[in-house]
């Protein structure tokens, strides 16, 4: 039955072939504020760049996410194998129970850009989440001027279901967002 399935957690670690995606630990403070304090990272986030207690508070909330019941937060640490260092994060939002909608995000430091690894973690949260969560969608949305976001989204298989202008106020500017979108029977397909 769907509904049960749905209220199951999710299995971590996941692996891909070059990552290890796994829940934060306290110990990755240094690691997160490594990427998050920097303008270039934080550029199109609603967050940052983090002060070294801004970073701290991320993972603890983090911390404080994995272990509320249901869990609908599924912030993971992104590392890289074999050493297992962390380079990002990827997060899926469980944002619509009734509707079985998750909310796609991630982040990754500037060195690790360009390779495919933020494809290559998204890829695998989305098919636990399809599979594991039984999502029937799954939403991202990016600042309309993050062109590399935009591609990911597309490499995905996600469709732009919308441009909305002036939609989020992020760092005190008024930001133009795209909405993407795909539903578990175009991902699975």
């Amino acid at each position: 039955m769907i509904r049960s399935r749905a209220q199951a957690p999710l299995s971590l670690p996941i692996e891909t072939p070059r990552l290890l995606l796994r829940d934060f630990r306290k110990s990755d403070v240094e690691a997160v504020h490594a990427y998050a304090s920097l303008p270039e990272v934080a550029r199109f986030m609603i967050w940052g760049p983090n002060s070294p207690a801004q970073s701290r508070e991320a993972v603890d909330g983090f911390l404080e996410d994995q272990a509320a019941r249901p869990r609908i937060y599924f912030d993971l640490a992104m590392t890289l194998k074999p050493k297992g260092q962390v380079i990002g994060g990827v997060g899926l939002h469980l944002v619509d129970r009734v509707n079985r909608t998750g909310d796609l995000g991630y982040v990754l430091r500037p060195d690790c850009w360009g390779y495919g690894l933020a494809e290559e973690a998204a890829r695998a949260l989305m098919e636990a989440g399809f599979m594991e969560l039984a999502l029937r969608r799954i939403v991202a949305s990016c600042d309309q001027r993050n062109r590399a976001s935009a591609r990911v989204m597309e490499k995905l298989g996600m469709r732009r279901e919308g441009a909305f202008r002036q939609s989020r106020l992020i760092q005190g500017e008024w930001r133009d967002e795209y909405l993407y979108a795909i539903l578990a029977e175009e991902f699975l397909d």
